[in-house]
């Protein structure tokens, strides 16, 4: 049985896929793993365009949202994303890093977060 935690992390994550799918993207992968290395919560793209987007679902935001992507987090993501790339094989693409942040019942989705 999922804990809370992990039911809030699944209902965020679908919350933002289905926000980029309203605005045309396809959902590559979810919770894509790459060893014991980390996981990518969303890769979608559209176009050209490839986005890794970094899903935070809090209950409220009294530790910060955004803010527990941190730099050594950011680093993981990127090493991620580039295995996820050798491995997909997607030709030429533009790359965009996304924080997906879901509080509650309310998305804000940071482009280019870092």
């Amino acid at each position: 049985m999922a804990t809370a935690r992990q039911a809030r992390g699944a209902y965020g994550e679908r919350r933002a896929a289905t926000w980029y799918e309203q605005r045309g993207f396809q959902v590559l992968a979810r919770n894509w793993r790459s060893g014991r290395t980390g996981e990518l919560d969303l890769v979608l793209r559209r176009d050209r365009l490839v986005v890794f987007c970094e899903v935070k679902a809090r209950r409220t935001e009294d530790f910060g949202v955004a803010e527990a992507v941190t730099p050594q987090k950011q680093a993981r993501i990127r090493r991620l994303a580039a295995a996820y790339l050798a491995h997909a094989e997607l030709g030429s693409v533009m790359l965009r890093f996304d924080v997906a942040c879901v509080v509650g019942t309310r998305l804000e989705v940071i482009e280019s977060a870092f």
